[in-house]
């Protein structure tokens, strides 16, 4: 039997989210073993001066934990 643990992650890129979601997975994966997915619970941006300036997302990571 499999236990798995989900962890809030945020993370973010000057380019767009989906940069920011592949920062976020490649970081996690530093530090947490076993990550079988992620879905990304908010979005959102930095503006200044009428331009974007960060995407940023914050995920939900799950992984299963080591026996």
């Amino acid at each position: 039997m499999s236990i798995a643990k989900v962890t809030e992650v945020i993370s973010s890129s000057s380019k767009s989210f989906d940069d920011a979601v592949e920062n976020g997975i490649k970081r996690a994966s530093k530090t947490l073993k076993g990550i079988t997915g992620a879905w990304v619970a908010d979005q959102k941006v930095t503006v200044k001066d009428g331009e974007i300036q960060e995407y940023r997302v914050v995920m939900k990571i799950s992984f299963v934990l080591d026996d």
